[in-house]
């Protein structure tokens, strides 16, 4: 049985033009750099002399007319209907659009960013986690704080703001984090609410800018509302969404 390389020699093409099968072009090389390269050599001859012969061939008007208009190799066109239906373009697509939610939630996310929104999402991770027997067991009424803050850790301005200064404390500590610094962690006992204060960001310019407005944050359910005053920033933590703490807010506005 002939192998692979003499089937192709026996059909071998008599041009050099591009787009020849790869495998074709190292069957022609081998042949005419081989020990039958004569043999091969008088077969393309003969090939083209054969091929001349036929192009002189004289072809009927009659005849020719017929394949004005016709393709000898007809050319399968795919219709758009098909090329969405394949399943590897529905996987691309769907991944795509995973992908491009996924930004957008990110984007969205973060447009009503302030300086210390990262540092509040940091600590709402520790709300997350601890517990209220790690704090010291104090009770007492949130804005009386202050002055504990001061006296015992130096801390200036660590205020609980009126909105929340009456509520009743389960305890109190206050540790150093790497990223947000001095913090003062309260656990209250309205619904396991907690406070945080901590050291306000400053802007790109360097400076910090105070706001007395409430501006919320979220993490893996739970959310935080923060104020930033003299230079720290106090947030109010919960289980929940906005609308759990924005009732706090609104009451006591009214």
């Amino acid at each position: 049985m002939p192998d692979k390389a003499e089937l192709l020699l026996g059909c071998a093409p008599i041009t050099e033009k591009s787009g020849i099968d790869r495998a074709m072009r190292v069957a022609i090389q081998r042949a005419r750099h081989g020990k039958k390269a004569a043999t091969f050599g008088h077969q393309q001859a003969f090939d083209a002399a054969i091929a001349k012969l036929v192009r002189a061939i004289p072809v009927d008007a009659q005849i020719a007319e017929w394949f004005v208009n016709e393709n000898l190799i007809p050319v399968v066109r795919h219709g758009w209907k098909k090329i969405v239906r394949n399943p590897v373009v529905i996987a691309i697509a769907t991944a795509l659009l995973v992908i491009g939610g996924v930004v957008a939630y990110r984007v969205h996310e973060h447009l009503k960013d302030f300086p210390g929104a990262d540092k509040a999402r940091r600590l709402l991770t520790v709300g997350a986690s601890n517990r209220s027997v790690l704090l010291d067991p104090l009770q007492t009424d949130a804005g009386a704080l202050s002055d504990l803050f001061f006296m015992k850790h130096r801390l200036e301005h660590y205020d609980v703001p009126q909105e929340f200064a009456e509520f009743k404390t389960l305890g109190t500590r206050v540790f150093d984090d790497d990223e947000v610094r001095r913090v003062a962690q309260i656990w209250i006992k309205e619904k396991r609410m907690q406070f945080f204060l901590f050291p306000a960001e400053p802007d790109k310019q360097g400076k910090i800018n105070d706001f007395s407005d409430w501006r919320f944050v979220e993490l893996e359910g739970w959310t935080g509302a923060v104020t930033q005053r003299n230079g720290v920033c106090f947030m109010a933590a919960i289980r929940g969404g906005e609308k759990d703490l924005q009732g706090y807010l609104e009451k006591k506005k009214q």
